[in-house]
């Protein structure tokens, strides 16, 4: 009778493991390295080789091309500020609302985190929140923008565990040397929260780079629309043949993919610099409830 032998199976498990993420790893590079290439290739090498991952030959026309682009470079400096200024708004004020409510003397602490709950579990929904907009005379603003997700309840209730976890001593001890809250907050509490404030700047940032629904619901204006609805808009105009410069060169598919690479790029760059704080930010606000 065979038994099973637990140390030639453990012995296997490696190769299982680097064998499947290996495959994962494939699985997101192949078409990372297609897109990259396809925006270095011509429009004729495109049309004529079908699927391929090196060009044959190289050219930088399609970024030449966007780079040239006056709506592109407007709806590019569009979402830079959108998501500098609204990053910005995203983390003041979900850091005061979580510093307010980590306190246990604040007065009605308990009914306001459970409101924040709620809003966890249930929306307005796009039509309210549309009228609420509209009557605040907020649209074609980029403050619709900015307001209507201003706060994420899953980073206010993370950073306000965070700032639950502080020692109470740090704080008793600046609050005898004549140390105010707002001094209080900004020379003890954020210099020991940078982990998990980069963390969500991260998330905030991400989050505002991509904006495209709330655009396209409140920005009538195509002056204002940021980065994300300009390639939703490249798209519609490559299916209808429309766009194309004096040379003839259209929206083909390598400035599609240039396109793709250059907002996908500012963040790719950011994301080293943020990634130290932000490996340990994701565990640091979920200890304490």
């Amino acid at each position: 009778m065979k038994t099973f032998d637990a140390r030639g199976s453990g012995k296997a498990f490696p190769f299982i493991l680097y064998g499947v993420l290996t495959l994962a790893m494939l699985v997101v590079l192949i078409p990372l390295i297609y897109v990259v290439c396809i925006s270095f290739a011509t429009k004729q090498e495109i049309l004529t080789r079908g699927f391929f991952l090196i060009p044959r030959e190289w050219t930088i026309n399609a970024y030449g091309y966007l780079f040239t682009n006056r709506n592109f470079l407007n709806a590019f400096n569009n979402a830079l500020y959108i998501t500098v200024v609204g990053t910005v708004i995203n983390i003041v004020l979900t850091g005061l609302m979580a510093y307010g409510l980590s306190k246990s003397w604040l007065k009605g602490r308990k009914t306001i985190n459970l409101l924040v709950l709620f809003t966890m579990l249930f929306g307005g929904g796009m039509i309210p929140t549309y009228l609420v907009v509209k009557e605040l005379h907020l649209l074609n603003s980029y403050w619709s923008l900015f307001l209507t997700g201003a706060i994420a309840p899953f980073n206010l209730i993370v950073m306000r565990s965070f700032f639950q976890n502080i020692p109470i001593e740090l704080e008793e001890s600046a609050r005898m040397d004549g140390c105010g809250e707002f001094r209080l907050l900004w020379k003890i509490i954020l210099p020991l929260s940078l982990p998990v404030v980069a963390t969500f700047v991260l998330f905030y940032a991400v989050n505002n780079w991509n904006t495209y629904f709330n655009a396209i619901l409140y920005l009538n204006d195509t002056a204002k629309w940021p980065l994300q609805v300009f390639l939703r808009q490249m798209l519609i105009e490559t299916d209808m043949g429309m766009e194309s410069n004096s040379d003839g060169f259209e929206y083909s598919q390598a400035v599609k993919m240039a396109a793709v690479v250059i907002t996908a790029l500012p963040l790719s760059i950011v994301y080293p610099f943020l990634q130290k704080h932000f490996n340990q930010g994701m565990m640091l606000g979920s200890v304490k409830g």
